[in-house]
This record gives C-alpha cells, structure tokens and sequence, in this order.
C-alpha cells in the first residue's frame, strides 16, 4: 500500500511540476525575456517532454520514462524550430494546422516503441499494440478525472457561497494555482489508472470497435459498387471528397487492426468478424486509390499547395497500408501476422513522414511555391489566375517565387504580369466581380414561376444569389422529380399584407435527397432571406416537399390568413406559439 501511494504521490507530484515549468514558461513569454524561435522551442520540448513523461510513467519508471520523453521533446521542438524557419515569424507558422499535427505525431507515435525498447524490443507487436492502446485509454481517463476535479471546484465554491465564503473559486483560478491544480490532478489519476492496469484497460475499447466492423464494411462496398454506376463525377478532383475517402481507409485499417488484436489468440474468433475484417483488408486499396486519384486530379488541375500536399502525402500513406493489407491476405495463410508486422512499418513510415515535413527536404511552401511560379512559367495559368494572396501566405519561399516574378514582369511580353503584381485590374482578374448574366439568364430559363408574369421580382433575387448559389439553384432545377417535373418553383405573392410590395417563397429539392424552403422580402429596398416553416415549427419532408412543389407549379398560389390574435397591438403584440 505504501509502494502505491509512493507512487501516485510522486505521478501527482510530476504533474505539478509540469503545471509549474509551463507557468513558469507562459511568464517568460509574456515578458518578450527570450527571442520568438527559441522561446517555441523551449514551450514545445516542456510540453511534449511532462505529456510524454507522464504518459511513460506506469509501464515505465518515473527515471526512464523521463529518460525516453527528452530525446523525443528534443526532437520535436528542433523540428518545429526549423519549420519556423520557412517564415519571418512563428505565429507565421501556425496560420496552418499541418506543422503541428506532424509536432503530435513525433510526439506520440514514439512512446509504445520506447516502452518495447525497454522490454522485449523495440519491433515486438504485442507490446507495442497494448501499449499504444493502453496510452489513449489511460490518457483519457486521467483528463475524465480532471474534468471532474473541477466540477467539485465549482459545485463546492457554489456552496460555500451560500454561507457567504467566496473565496474558493477565486483562488483556483488563480493562473499557477489552476496550472498546478491540473497538473496535479491529471498525474494522479495517471498514478491510479496505472495501479488498476487489470480493471482500466484498453481491451473493452477495442471489442466495442470491433463491432462497427461488419457495418464499416457494407458501408465500402455500397460504395465502391454505387460509384461507377453513379458516375465519377461525385469525386473527380474534389479534396473533400478524397478526404472523406482517406479518413474513412484510416477507419477501415484501424478496425482491422483491432480484428487482428496483438497475437492469433487474441484476435477474433467469429467466422463473420474474422471474414469482415478479412474482406475489408483485401478492398482497402480500392478507397485508397480513389482517394489518391481525387487527389491528383486536383494537383494537376490546380497545381500545388500545402494542404494539397498534405492531403497527397495522406493518400500516399493510405496505399501503403491499403497494399501491405491486400497483400497480406493475398499470400494466404498468416496474413494477420502479416498485417500486425505492415502496421510496425507503416507507423515507421508515419513518423518519417513527419520529420520530412518539418524538415527543410518536404518544405510544403517551397515546393508549393516552385510549382506556381513554374505552372505561370509554362502557360498552365494565366496572369489574371496567379493566386499572388496564397503565394503572399508561403512564408520566405512564396516571397522568393514572387521576388522572381518580379524579375521576369519586367522583360517584353509580360505587361499582364506586370498589372498583377502591382495590383492593379486585369482582363479575367478573379478579383473582379464576374459577369454572371449568363448564369441568371441560364436559371430564369429553368425555374418555374408562379404568377408567370411576376418576373420582376424574381429577377430581383437572382440578383442578389452569387456564383456558387445560382450553380446549385440550377442543379436543383434540373433534378427531375418520379412525375418528372423539375426539382425547384418560385411562388411571389403578397405573404406579408402590412409591407409594401411582394415576397417570394423558393422550394428546391437538394441532392442530398431533401427540400430546402427559403422565402425573400423586400425591406428598405433590400431583399433580405428568410426562413420558412409550418405554423407549428414543422419543416418539409421529402414526400411532402416533392408534392407541395408538383402542386405550386400548376398554377397561382392560393393564400390564406393565419388564425391567430396577440395580445396588444403592433409589432410589440404578444402571441402563444402554437
């Protein structure tokens, strides 16, 4: 008992100390006493070095532990001390989510290796499954427990207010007191959680996601079966569209790997479950590839930018593990030791990837900036598309590409470059606003009007729709509903009688398989949006949307009042709502 609470003192007492030094951090920053890179560097290698500690500290000893989480903080804060070097200052740096996501992966990713490293070696998978698994669970019980330290915080100040003690609340809020207090609290519950390894493990995590894996799997068939007789459209060159097809292989291998579990005798043992997990392996790839095609679509449409890049360098992590898991199954017997071994060097494969990121060798802003400036080079965009605002945003490499187009802007042939560059309009500039008279006139021609003759009033608010809106207010009239009437109508009629002039209810059914209502009126010669719903707060659905649209456009609209009084009179009247 006392080797425990020895224990948990000394995790308790970490936790504190991490809550001290980043206080202590905070006030070195807040006083301008250390230069910006050195500074993130010195944040960065507290941060990951207490989380990596305390995180280590249950499998390991609190003296290796911290002996495994310096060199990994070490290594994470160089990295994103040179990272910051693609820019003139740090907060530069973080104007994009990505250097950090590559900080948490060296940050993390290490720990179950070091915790194998210690014991039966570094490539050894069941300890490195159980010890990756068991970091998120233990993890996320400590900060659960947190959550709940300062819960009682406030629940007991709010008692204690009421006998006129008030004093509770202010004093953990103080800002090292509220450091200390959590990080206090979060390596305690580290300390108990690793006591009670037997009762707080990750195998009940994992069960439950084994049984999202017959479902996942339906899912990805649907899918791969419905797509080409959907037509690729749905997915040629969109980045959110090889997104979602990314995340969800990343879910996909996740629930195979739980399948495979750490050893044959852990892995599972239902015909159904073993052959879900077997067929979602060996179609893993077919995702992946469409992901990666969407990808390259986009590159060689839009050309190169960090997100891109990141996404590209996603899809290209995504077919490692697609192929190392179709080929596992592919060679037959033992493929999920197979599996087990492609995860070991898949998550090798992550942190190298990483380190590249941060590195001056995959610099997403050079490399992004290189290919502008090399795509206006060669013709493929124009000086009205150069996106000068992005290459403004790449740090010293987008600074340097466009130091050198300024170069170029002054030899014969390039006055449209020129124009750019200093701002000023060019024929096409996107920053001009775009003739879409086209596009209205395009629109007019599908919608269906009711009264026919109110046009004036319906021209008024295509007026007002922008590029995108009058895009997808075409799609949906061009939608063709089961009686084969088109998918949109527009009825003015005279909805407010207190407002000078008419208004315009607009019903369209969206591809996502609904029927969006809007209504328009005209205020201070302005027309503004507003919503639409029944008396009772109900909106359409799909059958009762379809109908009401088939229905408004055979004639004029019949109007009826609203039986309902107010209290008082005017705009201040009261009303019960039904």
């Amino acid at each position: 008992m006392e080797r425990i609470l020895g224990q948990r003192g000394a995790m308790a007492l970490a936790g504190a100390l991490a809550g001290v030094c980043l206080y202590a951090l905070g006030e070195l920053l807040s006083r301008d006493l250390l230069a910006e890179r050195p500074a993130l560097m010195a944040v960065v290698f507290a941060g990951v070095f207490f989380a990596d500690l305390l995180a280590l500290a249950g499998p390991l000893s609190l003296k290796r532990a911290a002996l495994g989480a310096a060199p990994v903080a070490l290594v994470t804060a160089v990295m994103l001390g040179v990272a910051s070097l693609r820019f003139d200052t740090v907060d530069a740096l973080f104007g994009s989510i990505l250097p950090l996501f590559a900080a948490l992966v060296l940050a993390l990713v290490p720990l179950p290796f070091i915790v194998a490293m210690a014991g039966p070696g570094w490539n050894d998978y069941r300890t490195l499954f159980s010890q990756s698994w068991g970091v998120v669970v233990r993890t996320g019980a400590a900060w659960l427990f947190v959550g709940v330290i300062w819960v009682v915080i406030f629940l007991s100040d709010a008692l204690l207010q009421l006998v006129g003690i008030d004093v509770l609340l202010d004093f953990a809020l103080i800002p090292p007191v509220a450091t200390v207090l959590t990080g206090a609290g979060f390596g305690l519950a580290l300390g108990v959680v690793n006591d009670m390894g037997d009762t707080i493990s990750p195998w009940l995590v994992l069960r439950l996601l084994r049984t999202l894996l017959p479902a996942v799997l339906v899912v990805i068939v649907v899918f791969v079966v419905a797509l080409p007789l959907n037509g690729m459209t749905a997915i040629y060159g969109r980045i959110s569209a090889a997104l979602i097809m990314l995340t969800m292989c990343c879910v996909a291998a996740t629930l195979v790997t739980t399948a495979v579990d750490q050893s044959d005798d852990e892995a599972a043992k239902g015909l159904v479950m073993r052959g879900a997990a077997r067929i979602l392996a060996l179609i893993l790839p077919v995702p992946a590839a469409l992901g990666a095609w969407a990808v390259w679509m986009r590159i060689s449409e839009y050309g190169l930018t960090p997100d891109r890049l990141f996404v590209a360098v996603i899809a290209g992590l995504g077919l490692g593990y697609g192929l190392f898991y179709a080929l596992a199954v592919l060679r037959g017997a033992g493929w999920m030791a197979r599996i087990r071994q492609a995860n070991v060097w898949m998550a090798l494969a992550l942190l190298a990837v990483s380190f590249l990121w941060l590195s001056p060798a995959l610099d997403a802003e050079a490399i992004s900036a290189r290919n502008l400036e090399a795509r206006y080079r060669a013709g493929t965009v124009s000086a009205e598309r150069l996106d000068l605002a992005a290459l403004d945003g790449w740090g010293r490499a987008g600074a340097a590409a466009r130091a050198r187009l300024e170069d170029l802007s002054r030899e014969p042939g390039q006055e449209a470059l020129a124009l750019r560059l200093a701002g000023a309009p060019v024929e096409g500039d996107p920053a001009v606003a775009p003739d879409l008279s086209v596009a209205r006139a395009d629109l007019a021609a599908v919608l269906p009007l009711q009264p026919e003759g109110a046009t004036s009033t319906r021209d008024l608010i295509l007026d007002g729709l922008s590029e995108m809106e009058l895009s997808d207010w075409a799609v949906s009239c061009r939608t063709v509903l089961d009686s084969g009437a088109p998918g949109c109508v527009m009825v003015v009629a005279d909805f407010w009688p207190d407002v000078p002039g008419d208004e315009a209810l607009v019903l369209r059914r969206m591809p996502g398989g609904w029927v969006n209502a809007e209504g328009f009126g005209l205020r201070y010669g302005l027309m503004d949006r507003h919503g639409v719903s029944s008396i009772l707060g109900l909106s359409l659905d799909l059958a009762g949307g379809d109908a009401l649209i088939e229905t408004l456009q055979k004639g004029p609209p019949v109007l009826a009042p609203v039986r309902m009084n107010q209290l008082g009179a005017g705009d201040e009247g009261l009303i019960i709502l039904p």
